[in-house]
C-alpha cells in the first residue's frame, strides 16, 4: 500500500532527503529478509501461533509509529519494525500443519493467488486513502490489518495438534550448503532479487512522475492510472501463461518477460514525461512482472530436491526482500546525486544482467512434487519402497520422511500415471 505513494508524501517529513526516503522505503525488505528464516526456525520450537503473534504485534507497532511520526528517522524505524513482523514462512508452516497432505500444494497456490490479488488491490486503493488522509491514513489501515490478523489467528484459525517439520515448506539449516551450491536455484534467487530491485526502484520514481502528469491535467488521481493498468495487465497475463503451458513454451515466455522488463525500463529513460508512452511502457512492464511473479516460485519448487524444497523457498524469500531493500535504497541515492531518469538506466542494466543469467537456465518446467502417505503397516523395507517407486513411469526422485509419515515424490506430470504411487504403497508384500 505504501509504494505507489510513499516518495511523494515522505517529502513532508522533517530531515527527509531522497537517500533517506529510499532507505525508509526499502528497509522493510531488509528486516524481512534477515528475519524470515530465523522466525520460521523459532516456530518449530515455540509454536506457530506465538511467533505469528509476535510478528503481527511488531507490524502493528511499526504501523502506529509510521502514522504518528513526523520525522524521516522515525519513519525508518517504523518501516524496520513493520518488516520485523517477518511471519510469512511461519504462516506457510501453519498452513502445512492444518492442511491435509494431499491438499497442501493446492493450499499453497491459493495463498500465492491471494498475495497477487492483494498486491493489485493495494495499488488501486492506497492512492485514494493517501489523498484523503495522507500517509498516516495508510499506516493506520495497516495497523488495523495487524489487529484483524491477531483476531483471526486466535479466534478463527485452529490451533494445530502437533507441529511436525515439513521439508517442503520449512527451512533445514543443514541443507543450506546444498541449496547454495545448486546453480539453477541461485539463478532463480538472482531473478527474484532483480525483480523486486526493479519494482521498488521503479516505484521510487513513478509516484513523482504521476504527480507531474496530474499537474499537466492527464489524470486527477493516481488510482485512475493504477486501476486500468493493473486490471488490463492481469487480464493480458493469464492467457499468455495458459498458452505457453499448452505449447510447452514457458521458458520462452519467461525470457521474453525479462526482455520486456529490460526494454521498458530503458525506454522510460527517454519517455517518462510523455503520458501515452508512460502508460504503454508501464502496461508492458506489469504484464511481464505478473508473468515472472507467477513463474519464479513455481520454478524454485520444481528445481529444488524434495528434501530441500522448504530450505530453497526460504532462501528465495530472503532474496526477494533483500532485492526490495537494495532497490529502494539505491534508487534514493541515484535520485539525490543524479536524476530519476538514471534510476531507469540502472534498472535496465540489472534487467540485462538478469536476462544473461536466465538464458543459461535449464528449467524443469514440467516437474512437480507429489506428497503421499507412508504406508503405516508394511513389511517392506524402506529401500525396497524407494526402489519400486523410482521404477514407476514419471517418478524422478523419492524422499521418505518417516517422522512426518510422508513420502515426497518428484514427478514429471506428463509421464506419471496418477494414482500409481498410492496403489504401490498401499499394497502389501506379494505372497
Amino acid at each position: 500500500m505504501l509504494i505507489p505513494v510513499f516518495t511523494v508524501y515522505a517529502n513532508d517529513l522533517t530531515n527527509s532527503t531522497p537517500t533517506l526516503i529510499g532507505i525508509a522505503l526499502g528497509i522493510y525488505g531488509l528486516s524481512q529478509g534477515l528475519l524470515q528464516i530465523p522466525f520460521g526456525m523459532l516456530s518449530d520450537r515455540l509454536g506457530r501461533k506465538p511467533i505469528i503473534t509476535i510478528g503481527l504485534i511488531l507490524f502493528a507497532i511499526g504501523s502506529l509509529l509510521g502514522a504518528l511520526t513526523h520525522s524521516i528517522y522515525g519513519m525508518i524505524l517504523a518501516r524496520t519494525l513493520q518488516g520485523a513482523g517477518a511471519i510469512g514462512s511461519v504462516l506457510i508452516a501453519l498452513l502445512a500443519d492444518l492442511t491435509p497432505d494431499e491438499q497442501r500444494t493446492k493450499a499453497m497456490a491459493v495463498i500465492g493467488t491471494t498475495i497477487g490479488l492483494s498486491f493489485s488491490l493495494a495499488m488501486i486503493i492506497s492512492p485514494a486513502i493517501a489523498h484523503s488522509f495522507g500517509l498516516s491514513g495508510i499506516f493506520y489501515v495497516t495497523a488495523l490489518f495487524g489487529v484483524v490478523g491477531l483476531f483471526l489467528l486466535h479466534m478463527v484459525v485452529p490451533t494445530p495438534t502437533k507441529t511436525p517439520f515439513h521439508m517442503d515448506s520449512e527451512v533445514n539449516p543443514r541443507l543450506f550448503k546444498k541449496v547454495i551450491k545448486n546453480k539453477e536455484l541461485q539463478r532463480l534467487n538472482l531473478g527474484i532479487f532483480s525483480q523486486h530491485f526493479i519494482l521498488t526502484s521503479t516505484f521510487f520514481a513513478l509516484p513523482m512522475m504521476l504527480q507531474q502528469q496530474i499537474l499537466q491535467g492527464h489524470l486527477r488521481s493516481p488510482w485512475q492510472f493504477y486501476l486500468p493498468l493493473m486490471m488490463s495487465a492481469f487480464l493480458a497475463m493469464v492467457p499468455l501463461i495458459i498458452l505457453a503451458e499448452k505449447k510447452r513454451q514457458i521458458k520462452r515466455l519467461f525470457l521474453s518477460s525479462i526482455a520486456i522488463t529490460t526494454i521498458s525500463q530503458a525506454l522510460l529513460f527517454f519517455s517518462q514525461d510523455h503520458w501515452v508512452s508512460l502508460c504503454l511502457l508501464m502496461f508492458f512492464y506489469f504484464v511481464a512482472f505478473n508473468i515472472l511473479e507467477a513463474n519464479l516460485p513455481s520454478q524454485i519448487s520444481r528445481q529444488a530436491d524434495a528434501d530441500s524444497k522448504g530450505t530453497a523457498m526460504g532462501v528465495y524469500s530472503s532474496s526477494q526482500f533483500l532485492g526490495l531493500f537494495v532497490g529502494g535504497a539505491l534508487a534514493g541515492v541515484i535520485y539525490e546525486f543524479a536524476s530519476s531518469s538514471s534510476i531507469f538506466i540502472v534498472n535496465a542494466m540489472m534487467g540485462l544482467f538478469w536476462l544473461f543469467i536466465a538464458t543459461k537456465m535449464n528449467p524443469e518446467l514440467y516437474q512437480t512434487t507429489l506428497i503421499i502417505s507412508y504406508p503405516p503397516e508394511t513389511n517392506k523395507d524402506e529401500d525396497v519402497i524407494i526402489r519400486q517407486l523410482r521404477q514407476l513411469p514419471g517418478v524422478i526422485g523419492v524422499v521418505v520422511a518417516k517422522v512426518e509419515g510422508l513420502i515426497y515424490l518428484q514427478i514429471n506430470k506428463n509421464i506419471y500415471h496418477p494414482g500409481s504411487a498410492e496403489n504401490l504403497t498401499s499394497q502389501g508384500d506379494p505372497k
